[in-house]
């Protein structure tokens, strides 16, 4: 997200998903080896042929500052933006994740898995992952602290994740916040979001 801090009171935020990681194995693989997968995706860097559209470009040649979790797909799209912007790296940042089981009954697609876990855990399941409230109290803290980081650098932008972005926003608009409530989810696809003081 871009968020700025000007003369005018108007602050404007432009929410941004991480470019696209380098593919990992979807071979079939049981619920427990599904929680390695998950450990291998978290550790992947963003494909070094991946390029940002245009207006991500932009936004990161025209902000003061740029914030990403310390996942490296996060870390590497900010590099890719602009590496010499980065004024935060921090865990408060990183993607909602998903729970785990040890069934090793049978196997199916990492993709299989990945839908199934996240539904679970829309439905509460959190087996060995933060719970959604624990992400929503997570959200909180993590506006709390681009807002800050707005003020201070005036316009930032912020490298997120598919989900945890989707938190993010409803945390801005309940705050009085304008823009889509439903952010974009493709690679480096981004919103925005517009408050006046």
């Amino acid at each position: 997200m871009i968020l700025t801090s000007k003369n005018d009171h108007l602050i404007n935020s432009f929410g941004i998903r991480h470019g696209m990681p380098e593919p990992i194995s979807e071979a079939p693989v049981t619920a427990l080896g599904f929680r390695h997968w998950i450990e291998l995706y978290n550790k992947s860097s963003v494909l070094e042929s991946t390029y940002p559209p245009l207006s991500a470009v932009n936004y990161a040649h025209d902000c003061n500052a740029i914030i990403c979790s310390r996942l490296q797909r996060s870390i590497d799209s900010a590099s890719i933006l602009n590496a010499g912007k980065i004024v935060l790296c921090d865990d408060l940042f990183i993607e909602a994740g998903l729970p785990s089981a040890s069934w090793r009954t049978f196997k199916m697609t990492p993709k299989f898995w990945a839908i199934c876990f996240r539904v679970l855990w829309l439905l509460g399941y959190s087996n060995h992952s933060e719970s959604i409230k624990e992400v929503k109290a997570r959200a909180a803290l993590a506006t709390d602290k681009l807002i800050e980081l707005a003020t201070l650098h005036h316009k930032v932008l912020f490298v997120g994740h598919g989900i945890f972005n989707r938190f993010l926003v409803k945390e801005l608009i309940r705050r009085g916040w304008s823009g889509a409530k439903s952010p974009q989810s493709e690679y480096w696809a981004g919103d925005l979001y517009k408050k006046s003081y």
